[in-house]
Formats: C-alpha cells, sequence, structure tokens
C-alpha cells in the first residue's frame, strides 16, 4: 500500500512538473518546404495534409497535459544551413529536433491556444512575414549610414520622424479600434506593414511594442529613400455600434505624409488594384480625407 502511495505521489509530481516544462513544435506551413524534407530518409510523411493533421493531434495532446506549447516555422534551407554549420546529419529526427529548438530564440513563433490548424498555418505564415519585413527594412535603415551633407545618421532621424508622425495620426484619429496600413517601395521590394491599436477616451492609445516597432520601421524606410509609399487608417468605435467606420488615407512623399481629398480615399478603396475595375463601396464605411499632421521640419533631402 505504501509503495502504491510512493507511486502515485511520483506520479503526480512528474505531471506537475511537466506543466513547468514548456513544448516548441516545429511546422513545415506549406507543400513546398513539406516537399523539400522529403527527401530525407528520416523523414516519414509522404502527404502534406496528413503531417498537419498528425501536427495538430500532438499540439492537443501537449495542451491538455497543461504545459505551455508555441508553434516555430520550420525552414528547410535554413535547417540545412543549420546543419552544415554544426556539423550535424540533417537526415536525422535528432538534428531535427535541435534546429527546432534554436528557433525558440531565433524564429518566428506563435503560441498555441487551441487554435484550428487553419487558422494556425495562416497565422505562423502573416508572422513570419512580418519578421521578415521588419529585419530587411531595419537593415536597409542600418545600412545609410550618415548624411553626407549634415552629418546625421539618416535611418536614426527617419525612424524618429516616423514614430512623432505615428503618435500624431494616433492622437488626431480619436477613440476607437484603430487599423493602419502602410506600403512603401523599398529597392526591389515592396514592404508592406498593419498595426492594430486602440485608443480610449482618456490615455494614450494601446498598442503592442512588436507591431509599432515593425510598423514605425517600414514607415521610416520609406521616408528615408523618399518612395512613393502610403498609408491608410480605419477606425471603429464599438461604443457606437450605429456610426460607421472611418476611412483615412495619406500619400507619402519626399518623406512627408500628405492627407488624400476624400475622392482619392474612395477610389482607393473601390478600386480593384489587379484590373483597375471599380468594386462596390463597402456599407457602413465613410470615405474621408486624410486629416492634417501638425507641422513639422521639413524631411530635407539626405545624401
Amino acid at each position: 500500500m505504501a509503495q502504491t502511495r510512493t507511486t502515485r505521489q511520483t506520479i503526480s509530481m512528474r505531471r506537475a512538473l511537466r506543466r513547468e516544462v514548456p513544448s516548441i513544435v516545429g511546422l513545415l506551413a506549406d507543400a513546398q518546404d513539406f516537399a523539400a524534407m522529403r527527401h530525407y530518409r528520416t523523414f516519414r510523411f509522404d502527404d502534406h495534409t496528413t503531417y498537419l493533421h498528425q501536427i495538430e493531434a500532438l499540439l492537443r495532446t501537449l495542451s491538455a497535459q497543461g504545459g505551455h506549447t508555441t508553434v516555430a516555422l520550420f525552414d528547410p534551407e535554413e535547417y540545412a544551413e543549420f546543419c552544415a554549420d554544426t556539423g550535424l546529419d540533417p537526415d536525422s529526427p535528432a538534428s531535427r529536433a535541435r534546429y527546432t529548438t534554436e528557433l525558440a530564440a531565433t524564429g518566428t513563433l506563435v503560441p498555441y491556444t487551441g487554435q484550428p490548424m487553419d487558422t494556425l498555418v495562416p497565422t505562423l505564415i502573416d508572422a513570419a512575414v512580418r519578421r521578415a519585413t521588419w529585419e530587411y527594412a531595419t537593415t536597409l535603415l542600418a545600412g545609410l549610414g550618415e548624411c553626407a551633407d549634415c552629418g546625421q545618421d539618416v535611418g536614426r532621424a527617419a525612424f524618429d520622424r516616423a514614430s512623432r508622425l505615428l503618435l500624431r495620426i494616433l492622437e488626431a484619429a480619436g477613440p476607437g479600434i484603430h487599423h493602419l496600413v502602410c506600403s512603401v517601395p523599398a529597392h526591389d521590394e515592396q514592404l508592406v506593414a498593419v498595426l492594430h491599436t486602440e485608443t480610449r477616451a482618456t490615455g494614450p492609445a494601446h498598442l503592442d511594442a512588436t507591431e509599432g516597432a515593425e510598423f514605425t520601421t517600414v514607415l521610416a524606410a520609406g521616408i528615408a529613400l523618399g518612395s512613393p509609399g502610403g498609408l491608410v487608417l480605419r477606425t471603429t468605435t464599438p461604443d457606437t455600434p450605429e456610426a460607421p467606420d472611418r476611412l483615412h488615407g495619406w500619400r507619402l512623399r519626399q518623406g512627408t505624409l500628405h492627407p488624400l481629398n476624400d475622392a482619392e480615399v474612395f477610389n482607393a478603396y473601390c478600386t480593384d488594384a489587379d484590373t483597375g475595375e471599380p468594386l462596390s463601396p463597402e456599407p457602413g464605411v465613410e470615405y474621408l480625407a486624410g486629416f492634417p499632421l501638425d507641422p513639422d521640419d521639413d524631411w530635407p533631402p539626405h545624401h
């Protein structure tokens, strides 16, 4: 009897300890990455759909054990490079586990909270795209160096200006839930950043620090390069559900955000970007001019 009680206590303690240990699961999100891993003899899956079902079952099991589980985007090319750099055999489950562990510090992660796979996969891919965009824009700003005329760090000056512009937009937008999108061309890339935030009747806007930094960095890249980009703002007021959503827009030109008029905002939202054909206006939406921002020092042409 005493031995049985001790065994039960041991099992209970191990279960409690298991809840203290986080889990990370590497996920091959798309069929192309999955096909690349099939070249390894020890990778035993041959169908991506079946693989996703098995991953989902594993995630549910881990979640049922009470621990914290995150999902990481498994990149076959980066995995091969990792194995080459560390001298590991890429055709080994242990090497894949080692790489997945490394992703906890360097990769794109999404917490698993029971969401279905058709929600989890797009969320993970979107997070990876945002991270890559942020890293690209950050590298771009860091590589601009100092202005040959004034000696300023161009990237830092552009980031500071982008921060001020974002704060002014959120202050002027007033209370509500705000959805902002910034799009700027940068060399051979089209950089897009999205920011969700809420401003209450009193106090500053509440925004995620990472999203805010991503958004500001992309806007700063457009400012620093003088790219002809754009920024749009959609505001919803949940406290007054009968009120329509408000859409505003600005054109980024020579480092400054210039308000679009209401017709330009309407045309931007109600035109198919691929075909140029007109689209029906969205019900319950007002297409409004971008509001003027407080004057700022003119952005000088840095060289």
